[in-house]
């Protein structure tokens, strides 16, 4: 599945490097990768366990530094040299990047409506402004009928849709995405991609997933395969699938 791409790439990395520890302990989890996610693009990070695409991902989401390289996001140059040029990251990554993991991590003692206003408030928002964007976000994903409930009552699917909400609070748009289908049933997981899809196009967004799930493999515009850290696009040689560890 192809998506037009609009615009300068949201994400951009140049031979981005990163490594553990040093000299005969030293190890390098990612090798010289260089990327570029445009605005209305669906991406997949393939790879088997060690591979180096959750470091990526952590990376790209300022959660790690890199060892070297440059990285771009939304405009803005974060790492220069493997030196990273902003000192607030908490307030970037607010602006910039919302996250979906495999397990959605709702508060389980706040409903909904306060799991996905919460981030809104963290950003500054007032508490009744910040309800009222997380009703019309659940409203958008079509969950707003369980705006109230508690989380120990949802589904995955309807936990997964509360999740996206809350990673879309602050508008940001880069959405990183781990194993966000692996828990979930076929039909669930065709959903939930295709929410995601919808918000690409909609909110001119680029969406980088981590994946072992084959079942949603047509729902990306490109896929990429991570071995021993570095980065092969799907036709730089043949992926078989079938040799990725999964973690079901």
């Amino acid at each position: 599945m192809q998506t037009t791409s609009s615009g300068a790439p949201l994400v951009r990395l140049d031979r981005i490097s990163k490594h553990f520890g040093e000299g005969e302990t030293r190890v390098d989890a990612v090798r010289d990768v260089s990327l570029e996610v445009y605005p209305r693009q669906v991406v997949a990070l393939l790879g088997p366990s060690g591979s180096g695409k959750t470091t990526l991902l952590n990376i790209i989401g300022c959660i790690l530094d890199p060892s070297s390289g440059c990285m771009e996001l939304d405009g803005e140059l974060v790492v220069r040299d493997g030196r990273r040029l902003r000192g607030d990251l908490r307030r970037l990554r607010l602006d910039k990047i919302g996250f979906i993991f495999q397990f959605h991590n709702l508060l389980p003692f706040l409903d909904v409506t306060d799991n996905v206003a919460i981030v809104l408030q963290l950003a500054g928002v007032d508490i009744a402004n910040a309800r009222k964007r997380a009703v019309a976000l659940l409203d958008y994903l079509e969950i707003g009928h369980r705006a109230k409930a508690m989380p120990a009552k949802l589904s995955g699917g309807e936990a997964q849709r509360v999740a996206i909400a809350r990673a879309l609070a602050n508008s940001p748009r880069i959405i990183l995405a781990d194993e966000p289908t692996a828990a979930l049933d076929s039909k669930r997981a065709g959903i939930v991609m295709d929410l995601l899809r919808k918000l690409a196009v909609e909110h001119d967004a680029a969406i980088i997933a981590v994946t072992h799930d084959e079942k949603i493999f047509d729902r990306f515009d490109h896929i990429h395969q991570l071995r021993d850290g570095r980065l092969f696009g799907m036709h730089d040689e043949q992926i078989d699938v079938s040799r990725l560890d999964s973690p079901l």
